[in-house]
C-alpha cells in the first residue's frame, strides 16, 4: 500500500540535563511544571544529539516500518539541514521525491530541553514549514495513494489544509488528519468545513476542548448521553472551554457529524478514545520508562491511521497505536523506537491480552 504524508520536516536538537543541574518549579493548583534556566550560566548536559523529526517525517517512518510505500510532502531550505532530512529518509526507506526545496527559508529546527520526567520543553523555528502553498500540493501528489496522512500545518501552510484534504480524498485515499492547536484555534471554521473530506480526525484532549465552542455551534442538536459508571476519567470529566461544556461522547458525535468516520481523542496517561459507528473504544497506555516524549503523538496517530486504512478492527488498531507510541517514548528521539510490522503485531497482541481496552457501545 502507498502512503503520502504532508506536514513538517524538522531537525531536532535534543538536550538532556540531569535533574540536579536544572531547577524545576511545579504550580500546585495549575499542575504545570517549568524548567528554570539561569541567565548567563553554562549548564552541563548529559547529552546533546541531533535527529530528524517533524510530523510528516515521523509519520512516514512509522508507516514505512509497517510496510507502506511511504513518501513525504514537506518543504525544506537549500541548506545542510535539508541534506540531513534527505539522508534520514533514505535510511528509513521513505521516498524524498516529493520534498520541496526553497532558497528563501531555512529548514525547520527545534531545540528540546528535557530533564526530570523527560517531558521536553521545545523551542521551534519552523522555517520553510510555514511557507507551503496550494500550488505546491497539486492533486497529482496523491496519485495512487491508499493513505494520506496530514500532520499539523504551520502558519501560511495551514491555509492550504482545505484544498489538501479535498484533493487527497478525491484521489480515493483514506485521509487522516492530525492538526495542531495553533491550526485549530486560528483556522477552526475552515478546518471544520474541510472535515467532510477526512476519514480520521485525531486530536488530544486540549485540542478537543479548544474546538468545542465552534463544534457546538454547528451541532447544537447532538445528544450527549451520560457515561456508564465504569467509564474512564475523560468520559466522566468531559471537555470544557470558554464556558462551553460537552461530554466526550457528545464531542465525538459532533465531530463525526462534520464528516469523519473515526474521531480519536488522546488523553496522555489517561489513554485514548476512538469514536466510530459502533461506539467509543478506550485504550489504556502501555507502560514504559520514558526517555523522551516527543514524537509519541505522531507515532500513535500514524499507526492508528495506517491500521484503520488496512481494515484492521478498531480495538486492535488502538492497541497497535499504543504499543508504537510507548516504543517511541522509550527512545530518545522521535523515530528510532518505531516498530517493524512483525514486532508491532506481536506486541499489540500482548497488550490486548494483558491490558485490554473497552468498548462503550453507542446508545
Amino acid at each position: 500500500m502507498k502512503a503520502v504524508t504532508v506536514g513538517s520536516a524538522v531537525i531536532d536538537i535534543i538536550t538532556i540535563v540531569a535533574p540536579e543541574n536544572i531547577e524545576r518549579m511545579t504550580l500546585e493548583n495549575d499542575g504545570k511544571s517549568y524548567l528554570l534556566l539561569e541567565q548567563g550560566r553554562k549548564v552541563p548536559a548529559q547529552s546533546i544529539t541531533t535527529h530528524v523529526g517533524g510530523g510528516a517525517c515521523n509519520a512516514a517512518v512509522a508507516l514505512a516500518r509497517m510496510g507502506f510505500d511511504a513518501a513525504v510532502r514537506a518543504k525544506v531550505g537549500a541548506d545542510l539541514n535539508a541534506l540531513k532530512v534527505h539522508d534520514h529518509l533514505d535510511e528509513q526507506k521513505v521516498s524524498h521525491q516529493l520534498l520541496i526545496t526553497t532558497p528563501d527559508c531555512a529548514t525547520g529546527v527545534s531545540v528540546m530541553v528535557a530533564s526530570h520526567d523527560r517531558n521536553a520543553t521545545i523551542f521551534v523555528h519552523r522555517g520553510a514549514n510555514e511557507t507551503l502553498t496550494c500550488e505546491e500540493v497539486p492533486a497529482t501528489v496523491f496519485d495512487g495513494a491508499d493513505l494520506v496522512y496530514v500532520s499539523g500545518l504551520s502558519s501560511g501552510s495551514a491555509d492550504c489544509y482545505p484544498l489538501i484534504v479535498e484533493r487527497a480524498k478525491s484521489s480515493g485515499a483514506f485521509v487522516s488528519s492530525n492538526p495542531g492547536i495553533r491550526q485549530l484555534t486560528s483556522r477552526g471554521p475552515a478546518l471544520l468545513d474541510a472535515l467532510r473530506h477526512v476519514d480520521l480526525l485525531s486530536v488530544n484532549r486540549v485540542e478537543a476542548a479548544a474546538i468545542t465552542p465552534a463544534l457546538l455551534a454547528r451541532a447544537a442538536d447532538v445528544v450527549d448521553s451520560p457515561p456508564p459508571p465504569d467509564a474512564p476519567r475523560l468520559m466522566h470529566d468531559g471537555l470544557s472551554f470558554g464556558g462551553h461544556e460537552i461530554g466526550l461522547a457528545g464531542f465525538i458525535a459532533a465531530a463525526r457529524a462534520c464528516g469523519p468516520t473515526w474521531v480519536l481523542v488522546t488523553d496522555g496517561s489517561g489513554g485514548a478514545y476512538l469514536g466510530g459507528e459502533g461506539g467509543v473504544w478506550w485504550q489504556p497506555i502501555v507502560p514504559t520508562v520514558p526517555a523522551g516524549t516527543a514524537g509519541a503523538g505522531d507515532a500513535f496517530c500514524s499507526t492508528l491511521a495506517g491500521s484503520l486504512a488496512r481494515g484492521i478492527a478498531p480495538d486492535e488498531a488502538l492497541a497497535r497505536a499504543a504499543v508504537n507510541a510507548a516504543a517511541v517514548v522509550a527512545a530518545l528521539d522521535t523515530t528510532s523506537g518505531l516498530l517493524e510490522e512483525q514486532a508491532l503485531h506481536a506486541r499489540a497482541a500482548e497488550a490486548m491480552r494483558d491490558a485490554p481496552g473497552q468498548l462503550f457501545p453507542a446508545p
